[in-house]
């Protein structure tokens, strides 16, 4: 067994996670989950990225400290990454103690060891804000191109790079004003003094050989020292025994992988010392976008080494991410958040879809809305799903038990065996050609199901056993694919295994095949993606609504009859305003089946209910405590709203709106379907 410490790159906690950031934890979450599968001990840590001049900025502008800032974002940052089913083991914030700690313990160690000069240098300064400002607060003309409006590091239109007094016409972005250059005495880490290392540790299969071919540049360019510090004010950490002067927020969030891996090691009574002590055995492994490779490939694993931690065993680096061929952009709808995309489709869709385009490389991805749908649809409703959907009806006619045993073994055994090669490509993060693998196997299965036609065999009495052989062998080709899938579609597995009456908790486990065995109620495990609630990912921004005017103060009597919303947002006192056919086509209906529910402590009216929508499980809060028993709600088909943004209520987060109605008689009620319905159908 490997003891292996894995990373992802830290969000920033100035904003929602956006698309990029769900690429990069999604291709994380099933790197460490195939590795957990295979039998290692894998530990996946990450914190939020909180230092530097635009957070100070920001909260100022907001009227909060930044302690306050940061908060809100983690919360939004843990609850989105949650929502896309990623197992951080520890999520923490380079704002801790922990990171405190380790970060002064490297500042130290890089300075006793003579890798931390001191020199003076001119900078810019905003007389008018009192303040240093880092080279992207300084705005103008590019000296080389002409091109107006560029940062004071580099042009956007023609590549130049240069120092903001090299600008035609600068100004500060915070105040507006020229700035002036002033002198300070800065803290340089000794880059250049671990060329000799990095050259080595780059070309010694650690990184992916395009990145070392890219890195080779900066190389022959020549490694130059890095200003790690910056002067008040500056919200970070300061600098033992330099008043005034903080920490660069690019000197501690890498170390934040340390602080993070801290915390959790004085939680859990791990060994800290074992994942980063010099001549561990542990592996270390980060996980990058590749406009951060600098940092991540020669900056990081020169600090550790010159303050006498071990280096990463792998960076493993990805491309930029674009949506129907576009960079993503608010004005063009584009820039989505991952808020944005659960409001409407559940994850593992898109999970899926990023699987499937993930290779070792550092090439960008396009997601195509319209090759998302089809893709997802076809492979997985339409190949994996289907196996199941077709066979499991049989198999509960003829008593709900699998055959004793295999009509073909040694297809089942081709299956298994596929599971070598499989998991190699999981290693390898060509998660692409892995999915390529799994996809045509799923093919093979449905054209064995096609070739024996257990509908028609089901026909004679005579041949049930055969249907039933047939079918039992088509459930075991699709415990092996789920198998196989279930690093990329985690719950579908969990609901999956549920099924099966056997968790997948071992990549080996598919060995033997499942005979003679009870199969559970078969629940449909995904639903076709519809492309019109997708195609709303990328609608432009709308600007805010005007307010709303004030409530009533008591709402008017509901005629007979009329419909009422329950577990979403209150509706307003006044009688609504007409609506289109347009305006309900938006409204995503589903039948869903209420699995739990339960008084809510503390409210006279709410029950939480815990529904299955087919594809994935939600808590929704529903005002119907007067008229039923929890008890009598279990089991029931329900109608709700599942494309409502979940609202946050001091109770917890409902996930939707179950639809009640009230007549003339008091109390209101839920709306079901007839007796056809089936937990995640679409109402029309």
């Amino acid at each position: 067994m490997r003891r292996i410490l894995v990373t992802s790159a830290l969000p920033y906690a100035n904003g929602p996670l956006h698309f990029g950031h769900i690429l990069e934890a999604v291709q994380t979450d099933i790197w460490v989950r195939f590795m957990r599968l295979a039998g290692h001990e894998c530990v996946y840590v990450c914190a939020d990225d909180t230092h530097g001049t635009p957070m100070m900025l920001k909260a100022q502008a907001e009227g909060i400290t930044p302690e306050a800032l940061i908060a809100g974002v983690a919360a939004e940052h843990r609850a989105t990454y949650a929502g896309f089913l990623i197992g951080h083991d520890f999520f923490h914030s380079t704002h801790s103690a922990e990171n405190r700690e380790m970060t002064e313990r490297v500042f130290r160690a890089l300075d006793a060891a003579g890798y931390i000069a001191r020199r003076t240098i001119r900078q810019a300064y905003d007389a008018e804000a009192q303040m240093f400002l880092p080279d992207r607060y300084v705005k103008g003309t590019c000296p080389r191109c002409g091109a107006k409006d560029q940062y004071g590091d580099s042009c956007e239109v023609c590549g130049a790079t240069y120092t903001p007094a090299e600008l035609i016409d600068p100004i500060s972005v915070v105040s507006g004003t020229r700035p002036v250059e002033r002198e300070s005495e800065h803290l340089f880490f000794r880059l250049g003094a671990f060329e000799g290392m990095l050259r080595e540790w780059t070309r010694a299969g650690t990184i992916d050989a395009s990145v070392a071919n890219k890195l080779d540049e900066w190389f022959d360019a020549g490694l130059r020292d890095w200003d790690i510090s910056r002067d008040a004010p500056y919200f970070g950490f300061e600098i033992p025994g330099h008043p005034g002067k903080y920490f660069y927020v690019w000197l501690d969030a890498p170390i934040g992988y340390m602080g993070a891996s801290l915390a959790l090691a004085r939680r859990d009574g791990l060994d800290f010392d074992g994942w980063w002590a010099p001549g561990s055995t542990a592996e270390l492994h980060h996980f990058i976008g590749k406009d951060i490779l600098y940092f991540h490939t020669l900056f990081w694993p020169a600090m550790l080494t010159g303050a006498g931690f071990r280096r990463p065993t792998a960076v493993h680096t990805h491309g930029f991410l674009t949506v129907n061929g576009q960079k993503m952009s608010k004005s063009r709808g584009t820039f989505i958040t991952g808020a944005r995309y659960l409001e409407r489709l559940p994850p593992e869709p898109l999970r899926y879809y990023f699987a499937a385009k993930l290779t070792p490389g550092v090439d960008d991805m396009d997601l195509s809305l319209d090759d998302f749908v089809s893709r997802f649809n076809a492979d997985v409703v339409g190949k994996l799903v289907n196996i199941a959907s077709r066979c499991a009806g049989f198999i509960a006619r003829g008593g709900g038990r699998l055959a004793a045993r295999l009509p073909e073994p040694e297809l089942y055994a081709e299956f298994a065996a596929a599971g070598t090669r499989i998991g190699a490509l999981y290693e390898g993060c060509d998660f692409a050609a892995a999915i390529r693998e799994i996809a045509a196997l799923a093919d093979r299965a449905n054209q064995y199901i096609d070739l024996h036609k257990p509908w028609n065999l089901a026909k004679d009495p005579a041949r049930a056993a055969e249907a039933l052989a047939v079918c039992t062998q088509g459930i075991n080709l699709f415990r092996v694919l789920m198998t196989f899938l279930a690093p990329v579609l985690p719950a579908m597995a969990a609901r999956a295994a549920a099924f099966l009456g056997q968790p997948i908790r071992d990549w080996n486990g598919i060995a033997t095949p499942l005979l003679d065995a009870p199969l559970a109620a078969y629940e449909p495990l995904a639903t076709r993606l519809d492309p019109k609630v997708v195609a709303t990912l990328v609608e432009p921004e709308a600007a805010p609504p005007p307010a709303a005017p004030a409530p009533a103060p008591a709402e008017p009597a509901k005629p007979a009859g009329t419909a009422v919303a329950k577990g979403g947002a209150a509706a307003p006192p006044a009688p609504p305003a007409e609506i289109t056919i347009e305006d309900l086509a938006k409204v995503d209906l589903r039948v869903a089946r209420v699995l739990a529910a339960e008084p809510v402590e503390g409210s006279d009216k709410l029950l939480r209910l815990t529904v299955d929508l087919g594809a994935e499980t939600r808590t929704i809060f529903a005002g119907i405590k007067g008229a039923y028993e929890p008890a009598a709600l279990v089991g029931r088909h329900v109608v709700v709203v599942a494309n409502l943004k979940p609202r946050k209520m001091r109770f917890g987060t409902s996930q939707g709106m179950v639809l009640a109605a009230s007549g003339e008689g008091p109390g209101v009620f839920v709306v079901s379907p007839d007796a056809g319905g089936a937990a995640g159908m679409v109402v029309k």
